[in-house]
């Protein structure tokens, strides 16, 4: 099917299950971890490229999960609203 078509990635994000949360790391640094996204059905680190650069800040992506540098919780919701991930599948603690 071409790929101009294909609605197979809207229906991936809008099914994920994505939790949001923040943690400290070493020295007193936080860190905002985004998991719960399939890297078969999407491509992980073409959307860590997109948060970091819409969030402004520096991160990766490992072991099947986002951590980007500072606390972005609420704002990383937005802009995964934004991308086309449902806001209902989205939690943040």
């Amino acid at each position: 099917m071409p790929k101009e078509l294909c609605v197979c990635q809207e229906i991936a994000r809008k099914q994920q299950r994505i939790n949001v949360y923040s943690i400290k790391r070493k020295y007193g640094k936080i860190m905002t971890i985004i998991e719960g996204i399939d890297e078969k059905q999407l491509d992980i680190k073409e959307l860590t490229k997109s948060l970091k650069s819409k969030l402004a800040c520096g991160g990766t992506s490992k072991e099947g999960h986002i951590e980007l540098q500072g606390n972005h919780k609420a704002r990383a919701k937005g802009v995964l609203v934004e991308m086309g991930f449902s806001a209902e599948m989205i939690d943040t603690r």
